[in-house]
């Protein structure tokens, strides 16, 4: 039913002039059809000079309309609008309509989907709204580039007009195409001469891209035998301007032209544009930017439908922008409230209002993905206490999801003059409405001793100026201390409805953006908890939402590590981790990436994870110069993943000594150097100080046992509020090996030449021989239990001969060696003959504040006379362990033992990271 409309409605209720956008009404218009554009049957009037008293005569004498598509034929029976359930609404953004090919798709899914009737909402093509618009700025800035730019649209849905149709659908598109282009340049032109255009001119242009789309599909849908009428929105939505960039519809006369629309235009399906409507007074308006969803919800509120499916370009709804979030997982359901509050705060979810007409009939909205059917999408629905297992089992799902807004400043105003005095509020929400600024976010102390809002960047300077202004004469006077502006923030939301009966929500949050080092600047709640609004820095936003989305097991817990020393023990860890790699991921959600790795010389960096299955070819292949520095702000410095451990696996002194400077700046420390804990002891009493003051984590298990859980027996003994009286220990692994071989008349020169091959020894044994290592054990242990004592407060025997302690090298030490066998012979002796053995041993005395290490004799019933190897034994005598104590024995050396202590340390950490224990 297609006729063209040739009368010329011969009063003009208004005058033309170019910058105001005309329209013509009979005075039987809305009982005839709809609001008929003036300018559109003689395009060439527009085409005349306006600027001459004969083309402006003319054309206020010859204003004539026309309909865009289709003429009411008051001849049809009229038929009763059905509504309810067996009405579905489609929705189909530009991307899902960019091209001829997707136009086909988007045909074949209304065709397929079953359900009886079908109301389908398009977009304009991908690209056009903004190429409409730019027609429209490029006329008002008189770029005569406007007439190509029209050209380039005419094209555009030429080109897709002509592989989608054919025949007489085909030629009817077209012809119409080409004379709405026509008038589209007529009207530019008068734009161009009065150099604006007004807000109805601008959104009676841009709104043809969905005309045109919307025509083109329902020709297609046509073509394949299905019944199908197209509706310009604009005969049927009325909306009430409320702001520049709002409208509210008008449900009542929106529904009662929807009957009279459809008792003219029977069809089970129908083809609908988006994003435009009209005013009461039938002028041309739009929904504003991104306004399709909300035409789509409101059309489902028009016919009672059973649900609502946006189609888009995603797989549905994220747990946090994917962008930012790699491991942000896709939401399997959403309340109303919950989707409402996330597309509030910034969320890629919905257009802002959607949700409002689908509320009050119970529609569901499905968000799904055109470009992956599989998908079932997420589903937005009114919340039920018979919610799937897995929402009501997983502490995940009291969060649904996490959005973020960039670009704010916050606004303090502070005084103690505030303090109960009616009106200050609002006196400053009226200097801000004043200036046009949009509040986000509100947060008053309940002292009201200061009221702190956050508005967007752009906006703070006025909003300031204003506050300052207005409050001159409280400033003065004292009664106001100050209104400071905080620039550079953003806002993170944690969304979930299950929060508000969820104790211990606010407080994983907030624990989460602590161990990540992360300060909140600003925090307000509502009472019905659908979220928890923060306030951070920007620079540390992507971090904040890292960190609370792995918190709340919505993805891995990912730590990013850097690997100081690949020597023997960080080699074995690398090659650990790499083994260990995948089983983490899979089946106990920890991420371990390791994005540096530095020796002495050179170093490897990678912004997203180094192949441990080839680091070592990647270090020789890629390695640069080693600089501390730029290794630690590359693996800190990266914005997406919230935690970051530096392992040290060196013996260095100098490294160690950059660990206080580390922890502050929030990174984690893993080490098994015991140059830290054994070196001064205001360095020592630094560290633990910081360590119990922030929430970075220093573990050091490795430095005194290996492998041996030494450290963290010793600090759970002293938490459950045991008292340690002494601790004795065979520290070294080497140590331990030579002297379980020091037996039978072996020579002791001989022993330790064996665990030097074995390679028990350090390069040089006079390292181990010494007891400086045994020593530095000692030191730890005396001051985790308390005492403060220095290196040099432990006597340490050594078992170096004092004329070899001088020797060049180590090869000339193990040549002389030999002739000091007599005297560790005669020690041997002397304790076989007792029923002894010889053990080099490590004494922590709490009671009498003091330790020890020497060679000391052990009956043979002894725990220390029955090890074997290289392994270690530490005896805790406690108040509890004190008829018998408490031991740990096992291996205690080698580097595989050792990297093994450090992964642990490792998994700790990230198990107090989140990780699921």
């Amino acid at each position: 039913m297609v006729t063209s409309v040739s009368s010329v409605f011969s009063h003009s209720s208004r005058i033309f002039h170019p910058n105001t956008l005309l329209y013509q009404h009979s005075d039987n218009f809305q009982s005839q059809c709809r609001l008929i554009p003036l300018l559109h049957r003689r395009s060439h009037l527009l085409r005349m000079n306006l600027t001459s008293p004969r083309g402006r005569e003319t054309l206020n004498s010859r204003i004539c309309a026309s309909l865009t598509d289709a003429s009411l034929d008051v001849s049809v029976e009229e038929k009763q609008l059905p509504k309810g359930e067996t009405w579905s609404v489609h929705k189909f953004g530009g991307t899902c309509v960019g091209t001829a090919l997707r136009i086909k798709n988007v045909a074949d899914i209304i065709i397929n989907d079953d359900s009886e009737r079908k109301v389908v909402v398009v977009s304009a093509m991908s690209k056009v709204t903004d190429m409409m618009y730019d027609l429209i700025h490029k006329a008002q800035a008189r770029d005569e580039s406007y007439i190509s730019a029209a050209d380039a649209v005419l094209e555009k849905h030429n080109s897709a007009a002509h592989e989608l149709l054919d025949g007489d659908e085909l030629s009817l598109f077209l012809s119409k195409l080409h004379d709405d282009i026509n008038n589209l340049k007529a009207m530019l032109r008068a734009i161009y001469i009065a150099g604006h255009a007004t807000e109805s001119f601008t959104d009676f242009v841009v709104g043809h891209g969905e005309l045109w789309s919307a025509h083109m599909l329902s020709s297609v849908i046509r073509k394949n035998g299905t019944d199908c009428k197209w509706m310009d929105a604009r005969e049927v939505l009325v909306v009430n301007p409320t702001s520049s960039n709002q409208v509210d519809p008008d449900y009542l006369e929106s529904g009662r032209r929807l009957e009279k629309w459809y008792s003219l235009n029977p069809s089970k399906v129908i083809i609908a544009t988006g994003f435009i409507a009209s005013t009461p007074q039938n002028i041309p308006t739009t929904l504003k930017r991104d306004g399709s969803d909300f035409s789509a919800a409101i059309m489902g509120a028009l016919f009672k439908a059973r649900q609502v499916t946006i189609w888009t370009d995603v797989d549905g709804v994220y747990s946090a922008d994917p962008r930012k979030v790699s491991e942000a997982v896709i939401l399997k359901t959403l309340s109303y409230q919950e989707a409402w509050e996330m597309s509030y705060f910034g969320a890629n979810v919905l257009h802002p209002r959607t949700i409002i007409p689908v509320m009050q009939y119970d529609i569901s909205i499905i968000i799904r993905n055109i470009f992956n059917l599989s998908s079932p999408g997420t589903k937005i629905c009114r919340s039920s206490i018979n919610d799937d297992d897995e929402d009501i089992q997983n502490f995940s799902h009291f969060v649904k999801g996490f959005a973020t807004i960039d670009n704010l400043a916050l606004v303090n105003v502070e005084g103690t003059g505030m303090a109960g005095v009616p009106g200050t509020a609002s006196a400053i929400f009226s200097a801000v409405k004043d200036v046009g600024a949009n509040v986000i976010m509100i947060s008053q102390a309940s002292s009201e001793h200061s009221v702190c809002f956050a508005v967007p960047e752009k906006e703070v300077k006025a909003v300031a100026e204003a506050l300052q202004s207005k409050f001159r004469q409280a400033l003065d006077a004292g009664r106001l201390s100050q209104v400071a502006v905080i620039p550079n923030c953003s806002i993170l939301a944690a969304v979930g409805q299950k929060m508000a009966s969820t104790p211990g929500v606010s407080a994983s949050l907030f624990n989460a953006l602590a161990k990540a080092n992360i300060n909140v600047r600003a925090i307000a709640q509502g009472c019905s908890e659908y979220n928890i609004t923060v306030v951070v820095k920007r620079e540390d936003c992507i971090k904040a939402l890292r960190a609370v989305h792995s918190r709340f097991y919505l993805s891995r817990t990912t730590i990013a590590m850097g690997i100081i020393g690949p020597g023997l023990i960080g080699s074995a860890l690398l090659d650990q981790l790499r083994d260990q790699a995948a089983v983490l991921k899979e089946e106990y959600n920890i991420d371990l990436r390791v994005l540096g790795i530095i020796g002495s010389k050179s170093m490897v960096l990678s912004d997203l994870g180094i192949d441990l299955a080839k680091w070592r070819e990647l270090r020789e292949q890629r390695g640069e110069a080693a600089d501390l520095e730029k290794f630690v702000q590359r693996v800190h410095g990266n914005h997406f993943i919230p935690n970051t451990v530096l392992v040290d696996c060196t013996a260095d002194s100098i490294i160690a000594g950059h660990y206080y400077d580390w922890l502050c700046k929030g990174m984690h420390i893993i080490t098994p150097n015991k140059k830290a804990n054994s070196g001064p002891l205001d360095q020592y009493l630094r560290l633990r100080a910081l360590q119990r003051q922030s929430y970075t984590h220093y573990f050091y298990e490795a430095t005194v046992g290996a492998g041996l859980p030494i450290v963290n027996t010793l600090q759970g003994l002293l938490e459950t509020g045991d008292r340690i009286l002494q601790i004795e220990g065979i520290f070294s692994g080497t140590l331990s090996y030579i002297f379980n071989n020091f037996k039978d008349g072996r020579l002791f020169s001989e022993v330790v030449a064996e665990a030097k091959e074995a390679g028990y020894t350090e390069p040089d044994p006079r390292d181990d021989l010494s007891g400086t290592d045994v020593a530095r054990k000692v030191i730890i242990l005396a001051r985790e239990s308390g005492l403060k004592l220095e290196l040099s407060d432990i006597p340490v025997e050594s078992l170096v001969p004092e004329p070899l302690r001088a020797s060049a090298s180590a090869q000339e030490f193990m040549q002389q060696l030999p002739k000091f066998d007599e005297g560790m012979m005669k020690k041997q002796q002397d304790a076989e003959n007792a029923g002894e053995v010889l053990r080099y041993v490590g004494v922590v005395d709490v009671t009498n504040k003091k330790g020890v290490v020497e060679l000391r004799r052990y009956k043979k019933d002894h725990p220390f006379a029955q090890l074997s190897g290289s392994d270690n034994i530490i005896a805790f005598t406690t108040r509890r362990y004190n008829k018998q104590p408490l031991i740990v024995r096992g291996p205690g050396a080698g580097a595989q033992v050792t990297a093994g202590g450090v992964f642990n340390d490792i998994l700790r950490l990230a198990s107090y990271l989140g990780a699921p224990s």
